[in-house]
């Protein structure tokens, strides 16, 4: 592919992915959350990232300023990074819910399965070359398996998650080692095994990666569902996926 040709991919890539934030924003799939939750926090980080996290579901923290990790367990996973000479810029962050789950409960199965499309449609849009999955309910989601992160946790592998085939590696929750300091070692361990997999470049695809999901166009009234139809250039999407790095 030519310079030109990858860019024109990138851009639309990254207007498809405000679309669907666009959607998320307004989402009422799963009443509780939505009656309950202060903002959707859709996931921030590079659009472009080789690296994808993916974690369980919004605290109060993220909750509150519409941003994933940024608690203690984001601190944490900001140290990291740094130790293997990556920044939370470089990198994708999202959940495998969108909406804090009431006083931090466990997520539901159907509300897991409310948030898979939009899950995969981030992955498909930002295509990473390695998707680290965060803990026990994003491991299984996308293993598509019942086994639980203890047994897999540090072990790689090649799946199709839609249409992007990547390389899935799960590691604990950081939050874990807050838990359970001695959990922090074994963290260390699985996250020094990520320059290795990043430098293997991305699995052979299932098909080419220029096709983009079809985003259906949204009215106003559906982007905007508190009546705040954007009047100057830059709209609140806009402004929002700025803040999330999606542009």
């Amino acid at each position: 592919m030519s310079i030109e040709a990858h860019e024109r991919s990138a851009s639309g890539r990254r207007e498809a992915l405000k679309q669907v934030l666009g959607q998320a924003r307004g989402c009422t799939r799963c009443p509780e959350l939505a009656a309950t939750r202060k903002t959707v926090v859709f996931g921030a980080g590079n659009a472009d990232a080789d690296l994808m996290f993916i974690g369980e579901a919004p605290g109060a923290n993220e909750d509150e300023q519409g941003v994933p990790f940024v608690g203690r367990a984001g601190k944490l996973l900001d140290m990291l990074l740094e130790e293997i000479g990556l920044a939370r810029s470089e990198v994708f962050i999202a959940n495998t819910l969108m909406c804090r789950p009431p006083d931090n409960r466990d997520p539901q199965p159907i509300e897991i399965e409310n948030c898979r499309d939009y899950l995969l449609s981030k992955v498909e849009l930002i295509q990473p070359n390695v998707i680290c999955t965060l803990g026990n309910f994003s491991t299984k989601l996308l293993r598509g398996d019942p086994a639980g992160i203890t047994r897999v946790h540090g072990q790689p592998e090649v799946l199709a998650l839609g249409r992007r085939a990547v390389r899935l590696y799960p590691i604990f929750h950081p939050a874990a080692a807050l838990y359970t300091p001695r959990m922090l070692e074994t963290l260390r361990e699985d996250f020094m095994r990520l320059p290795e997999l990043l430098a293997q470049g991305a699995p052979e695809q299932p098909q080419p990666l220029e096709e983009v999901p079809e985003i259906e166009p949204q009215s106003p009234s559906e982007q905007f569902p508190g009546g705040d139809e954007p009047q100057g250039e830059l709209d609140p999407l806009t402004a929002q996926a700025d803040q999330l790095g999606l542009f």
